[in-house]
């Protein structure tokens, strides 16, 4: 346990639990919406909001909340109303906030290429006091919508003329999702990279739906992946001096194909024990001395 020791890993896994909370969390409206790389996208705007933030002096964290924010919000009036040049215009957001960002930091006199890594895809030792405040208030937040709001979100993934019909606000649902989405990206990006964090918003969620049917056991069970492969590919990467981001991507991706293995087999028993009742069921069905085909009328 002496990787508890130094405070900068202290600071890495109390991040880590808050990733592996939020980002299964949001992700599981994401996949059901089939948006999975919508995640992916705002990291690439995010950039730009960490550029600016060594630009202008200020809390990278802070700043890339904010360009993310309404990156999403962009991206999702994109969605709505951009029809048929909704992809060219996403396309260019998105390409525009990497350069963006790149740019920026560069431009920046206590920016470097080192910075731009760490956010790139994640880094242990660089996680401050200041971002962990960052983080635990963003994450909370996150909590806060996914869990308060989740048959609401729910409803609108699943069928949004069914949530409208029903008189949900709708609109405002969707620009919250995506508001949602890109405080998340800026939670996790400290600690598993802006270029990886979709992974870990798609992939535990992928994997719990492999056993489960259920919204409600499903959201539990990606959640709960989520803060073992945050905690395990953290603890990994301080002992083997490997990037955290990509072993935390690789550990979900692990647990998806054992989660994945695991369904086949569960699944034969299902359907053999499903074909079990019903069988079962047609001969209670039928009076004693009499034939199945006695009781058919035509």
């Amino acid at each position: 346990m002496d990787f508890l020791e130094p405070a900068f890993m202290q600071r890495a896994l109390l991040a880590a639990v808050l990733v592996g909370i939020t980002a299964p969390a949001v992700g599981i409206y994401l996949v059901q919406r089939r948006q999975a790389l919508m995640g992916d996208g705002i990291g690439h705007v995010a950039m730009t909001g960490v550029g600016l933030g060594f630009l202008l002096n200020s809390s990278p964290v802070w700043m890339a909340t904010l360009v993310a924010v309404v990156g999403s919000v962009a991206m999702e009036l994109i969605r709505a109303y951009g029809k048929t040049r909704g992809d060219l215009a996403l396309a260019l957001l998105f390409y525009g906030g990497m350069a963006g960002g790149v740019l920026l930091i560069n431009l920046s006199p206590t920016g470097s290429n080192a910075n731009l890594s760490s956010y790139l895809f994640g880094s242990l030792s660089t996680v401050s006091p200041e971002d962990i405040t960052a983080i635990a208030l963003l994450a909370a937040f996150v909590v806060l919508v996914t869990v308060g709001l989740r048959r609401q979100l729910f409803a609108v993934s699943q069928d949004e003329e069914f949530a409208r019909v029903t008189g949900l606000p709708v609109r405002l649902l969707n620009l919250l999702i995506a508001v949602t989405a890109a405080v998340t990206v800026t939670v996790a990006m400290r600690v598993v990279g802006l270029l990886l964090v979709s992974a870990l918003m798609v992939v535990p969620v992928a994997a719990a739906q492999q056993l489960t049917k259920s919204f409600r056991v499903t959201f539990v069970l990606a959640v709960a992946t989520g803060i073992t492969v945050t905690l395990a590919g953290t603890v990994t990467s301080y002992y083997q001096d490997v990037p955290p981001g990509a072993t935390i991507v690789l550990y979900a991706i692990g647990v998806f194909v054992l989660l994945t293995l695991l369904a086949a087999p569960l699944a034969r028993r299902r359907a053999r024990a499903a074909a079990s009742v019903a069988v079962d069921g047609c001969d209670s069905t039928v009076p004693a001395g009499r034939k199945p085909a006695d009781d058919v009328r035509v």
